[in-house]
């Protein structure tokens, strides 16, 4: 009988909760899911990933509310798809991280495992991040071990490309699985997504035309380019805590207090195509400072469908010959890469097995991640 396993991820860009029935050895997705956020629930996380009044209160508010919104979600997706829920092992909830920081040592997500469990009758594994800071690791990223047991090639380097809200790379080198590392190299979407959604009302920029429309700002660049994240060395990880509109919008106002300030270039889609290089940028200084000469990326999360942002990545790219795909080349569908994650993540736990990369987080060995909430 078939083992299956449903991965939940819901991640910085806040766009809504991804839900999927995975099988491994070899991988089967048996079922998708995706559920919106209330627009008020989603306001409520937003805001609660910057310190703010009452936040223990709206804090536990809002974790009843995911949680119920996950396990009723779990329950569509498992009669939508007539799944045998006997089949159905543990749920690997990510839960909603409304505060990362790791330099602190600490990481918070909620949505709480106690009613996924509740109103679904399975196990749930979750909290699967604090283990490996405990053993002081950076807790992030953690996809890089799944892309490694699904995507490294013998003779091949790929570039397992995230572009959520903040945009992380696995580097896979062929054959040599020791080598396996990855990192955050900034914001991807959580900034494009907010300057989009204040200037022109919709919730992100699709395929990336409002950006096109605009010219990059070097000197505004230079400025975004000076946050101390992008100066740091791996391990690292990064979150809306140091990306935010908030931030965004000090760095314009001082940019525009700025001797080098020039008002003719001060248009909102110019600022739009300046975010983009911002990511872009960072994504090639992690792949060229690399020690992988060539090879093949492959691009999932939501970015995936920004068909500017790729093309800019292609043309960042040509240099070392860099091909640009999204992971549906691999079989894998960018938009349900992460959720299957926390599918294989569940499995791991499940198996007793390490799901970690020290050399990715910096922890000082392999542990196995996640607690158990049991039926």
């Amino acid at each position: 009988m078939t083992t299956i396993y449903i991965g939940v991820m819901t991640g910085t860009s806040m766009d809504g909760v991804d839900f999927v029935a995975a099988s491994f050895d070899p991988l089967q997705i048996h079922a998708t899911l995706t559920m919106p956020f209330d627009p008020d629930l989603r306001d409520e996380l937003m805001a609660l990933t910057l310190p703010s009044d009452n936040e223990i209160d709206r804090m536990g508010k809002a974790d009843v509310a995911l949680a119920s919104m996950i396990g009723n979600a779990i329950n569509q997706l498992i009669a939508e798809n007539n799944l045998d829920k006997s089949q159905i092992k543990a749920i690997g909830s990510h839960g909603q991280t409304i505060r990362h920081r790791p330099e602190h040592g600490f990481t918070l997500q909620i949505g709480d495992p106690n009613i996924i469990t509740e109103i679904t009758q399975i196990p749930v594994i979750s909290d699967f991040r604090r283990r490996d800071m405990a053993a002081g690791g950076q807790g992030a990223p953690l996809v890089p071990a799944f892309h490694q047991a699904l995507f490294q090639h013998p003779t091949i380097h790929r570039v397992i490309l995230n572009l959520g809200g903040i945009a992380n790379v696995s580097l896979l080198p062929a054959g040599n699985p020791e080598g396996v590392y990855g990192f955050d190299t900034g914001p991807a979407n959580i900034l494009m997504d907010a300057w989009c959604h204040r200037y022109t009302g919709q919730p992100y920029d699709e395929n990336g035309n409002w950006a096109a429309y605009g010219q990059p700002i070097r000197s505004l660049l230079d400025r975004l380019q000076a946050h101390d994240f992008f100066s740091k060395e791996p391990p690292k990880s990064t979150g809306r805590e140091d990306f935010n509109l908030e931030w965004l919008d000090e760095q314009i106002s001082d940019w525009r207090n700025d001797i080098e300030y020039n008002e003719l270039e001060d248009t909102p889609e110019n600022i739009q195509a300046t975010l983009m290089k911002l990511t872009t940028r960072a994504i090639k200084k992690a792949i060229y400072r690399s020690p992988l000469d060539t090879g093949e990326v492959y691009v999932c999360g939501g970015g995936a469908y920004n068909s500017h942002l790729l093309e800019q990545l292609r043309w960042r790219l040509r240099k070392h010959n860099w091909s640009v795909q999204t992971s549906s080349a691999l079989g894998l569908s960018p938009t349900w890469v992460e959720a299957t994650a926390f599918a294989w993540l569940a499995m791991r736990f499940d198996h007793q097995l390490s799901a970690n990369l020290p050399a990715v987080t910096g922890a000082s060995g392999y542990r196995i991640l996640g607690t158990i909430t049991a039926v």
